[in-house]
């Protein structure tokens, strides 16, 4: 049986800390205790940790870091660390703590100078009781559910596109450093059930991946993002800073923003849509024939494609251009199987049931219409 931790998140409502419980929950192996920053005073603590007994790991998120008045930077991140340190010691407690501070604390302007205190109150703490106390300043960390218009440049700017509102950019080639959401909350939660910490040599823990760009790069990035939607044409969103920022991007979403229409071109043999286009692999599409159709009727000195039926039945017929040899393939939806246009062979693709024909295909490039390399020619055709 999986031994449960407790694991305490302050600040448990903010961006970061929702996105964390959430990950802390999904592995099993963590009770988690939320502390809201609203409720972080000294007899709602002291009542949360007497009722917790032992608690293993602190995720210390809460924190001031936007404000009209200067007090509150103190108040907010220096004064709740010194009480959360005070509580935790008087219980007896040593957890591991994990502390999100910012670059900003190297600053010299009063958010960074309490982030800095805050520091050094849990490096204090961490000498009197021997507790293990690793420190994040963290960069620019984005992802879904952070507050637009707020302090997250790729928050606002997934806000404005997915609604149609303009980017605002006042120097284009500042530097960003950006840290994605779910990297981060994967590698605390490694951390919290390693044996050693992973840290440097100051004593501050090591950041997961991080990601260099600036604000025109970060902007023209997500508009091709957005852009998508009308061109059909996919960023390569499988990997790294991009996989990050199009899932960021589509967490922002409004509901009825959720789906979007295709181009659908209707003819009496049925209906064919382009449905998504790569940089460098090609484009995916559809199309239905009505039963006795025949569609295609062409070849392909270069191209390629893969074709699936995923309703009705299909005989696909091909013709070398060359030899003349004669090849045909029967196709039912039932059966899932994929059938391949070679070049130099005429194929034709033919609705042998009294269903409606819906057949997926994928072509290697994405068609251009000044070299479509798609030449027409009847598969009964032996001359």
């Amino acid at each position: 049986m999986t031994h449960m931790r407790t694991a305490v998140v302050t600040g448990a409502e903010g961006f970061i800390g929702r996105n964390l419980c959430l990950h802390l929950e999904e592995t099993g192996r963590f009770t988690v205790i939320r502390i809201a920053h609203r409720n972080f005073e000294a007899e709602h603590l002291r009542h949360q940790l007497k009722n917790l007994g032992s608690v293993d790991v602190v995720f210390h998120l809460a924190g001031v870091n936007r404000t009209d008045s200067e007090d509150d930077f103190r108040t907010g991140n220096s004064d709740t660390t010194d009480l959360l340190c005070q509580i935790l010691e008087d219980s007896s407690s040593t957890p591991l703590i994990f502390y999100a501070s910012s670059t900003q604390a190297n600053s010299d302007n009063p958010y960074g100078i309490s982030k800095r205190q805050a520091e050094a109150r849990l490096r204090a703490y961490s000498d009197r009781t021997g507790a293990a106390c690793l420190i994040y300043r963290l960069p620019n960390v984005f992802g879904k559910w952070s507050r637009p218009n707020y302090n997250s440049v790729v928050a606002t700017f997934c806000h404005n596109l997915t609604r149609g509102i303009d980017i605002t950019i006042h120097d284009p080639s500042s530097s960003l450093t950006l840290l994605y959401i779910d990297d981060l909350c994967r590698h605390w939660i490694d951390q919290a059930q390693a044996e050693e910490q992973n840290v440097d040599e100051v004593g501050f823990g090591v950041l997961p991946v991080t990601y260099q760009t600036s604000v025109g790069e970060l902007a023209d990035k997500l508009r091709a993002i957005s852009a998508s939607r009308q061109t059909l044409v996919t960023e390569r969103v499988g990997d790294g800073l991009l996989r990050a920022l199009h899932a960021t991007y589509l967490s922002y979403l409004p509901s009825e923003a959720f789906a979007y229409d295709l181009e659908g071109h209707v003819d009496q043999r049925g209906m064919f849509a382009e449905f998504l286009k790569t940089q460098d692999s090609g484009q995916f599409s559809f199309f239905t024939a009505h039963s006795g159709v025949v569609r295609g009727g062409h070849y392909h000195h270069s191209k390629t494609e893969k074709f699936l039926v995923v309703q009705g039945r299909a005989t696909f017929r091909f013709r070398n251009v060359s030899t003349h040899a004669y090849h045909e393939i029967k196709v039912d939806a039932g059966t899932p199987r994929v059938v391949e246009t070679v070049p130099g062979w005429i194929h034709d693709i033919r609705n042998d049931g009294t269903d409606l024909l819906v057949c997926l295909l994928w072509a290697n490039e994405i068609f251009d219409r000044a070299k479509p390399d798609t030449i027409a020619k009847s598969v009964e055709d032996e001359s």
